[in-house]
């Protein structure tokens, strides 16, 4: 749950359909309407999503287009953008959580999904040189605008949730960290989410298993270290991509991992996670990796 919002088990993150190494037109769409068919129903984008030579919003307009061209309605798919980050022309990112960047930001993306008020609009990092407070205020001004509906925080540890939750209350519903098999420095705020019933969204969640688009590619191989994802794989008779998500959607029932994909059939398999269904020795083998 997000807030009032059911959504599937599994999201798709949208990042690699539009930022530098995305495919072509036809075929990112085609990768949105293969997870929807799929039954996802949480689409995560940023107005940051596009390649360092690109215009704010591509990767926003690229998921409005991809819905406004779904056959079958797309009426249950909740769309979560991110603001206050943005690129450089060599590829690195910038931050900026100003009240008055957030303001514009989030109209603008508003704009570019349609003109209805954003499902979820997370506050993509918080600002070194700008009171999280501030940053928050802005979220909470947006939320009582009508401009967002729902509220979520990302790249945040503790204090800082329980800061958001203090300015937004039940407004905000999902936190964005990284976690995955590689990455588990985010256990505190996993706990804090459950307890406080907040979705909990790993970003890049195959790290391990799999390079996210930070990393440059899509393709891993095996790790030895995560011997263990491969094993159940096999004994399972499906990808280790699907063992890592099923295995953090073990971690909690806050989880909702967002993998991204570039690919129908990526999307198709990582979809399917929520169906896999773990036994108890293999999520202590995994813990334990």
């Amino acid at each position: 749950m997000l807030g009032d919002v059911r959504a599937g088990a599994v999201g798709l993150g949208t990042m690699p359909l539009s930022v530098e190494g995305r495919p072509d037109e036809t075929r990112a769409v085609a990768t949105v309407h293969a997870a929807l068919d799929a039954g996802v129903t949480l689409l995560d984008t940023a107005d940051s999503y596009h390649p360092p030579a690109g215009t704010p919003g591509e990767g926003e307009l690229l998921v409005a287009r991809a819905l406004a061209s779904y056959g079958r309605g797309a009426d249950g798919v909740l769309v979560a953008t991110k603001g206050g980050r943005g690129r450089t022309a060599d590829g690195g990112w910038t931050v900026d959580g100003r009240p008055e960047h957030l303001r514009r930001a989030a109209e603008a993306s508003a704009r570019r999904l349609g003109g209805a008020p954003i499902g979820l609009y997370q506050l993509h990092k918080p600002d070194p040189a700008v009171p999280y407070a501030e940053s928050l205020g802005a979220i909470r001004e947006l939320l009582d605008a009508g401009t967002v509906r729902l509220a979520g925080i990302s790249n945040v540890d503790v204090e800082q949730i329980l800061l958001a939750r203090e300015i937004l209350g039940d407004r905000l519903v999902s936190v964005q960290n990284r976690y995955s098999p590689a990455v588990r420095t985010s256990e505190a705020e996993l706990r804090l989410c459950a307890e406080l019933g907040l979705a909990f969204l790993p970003w890049s969640p195959l790290g391990g298993i799999s390079r996210s688009s930070l990393d440059g590619t899509s393709a891993q191989e095996e790790d030895p270290e995560f011997g263990a994802f491969h094993r159940v794989a096999r004994a399972r008779g499906v990808s280790p991509q699907r063992v890592a998500l099923a295995w953090l959607l073990a971690r909690s029932d806050t989880v909702l991992p967002i993998p991204g994909a570039s690919r129908p059939e990526s999307v198709r398999d990582s979809a399917a996670a929520g169906a896999l269904v773990l036994t108890g020795e293999e999520v202590a083998e995994l813990n334990g990796v």
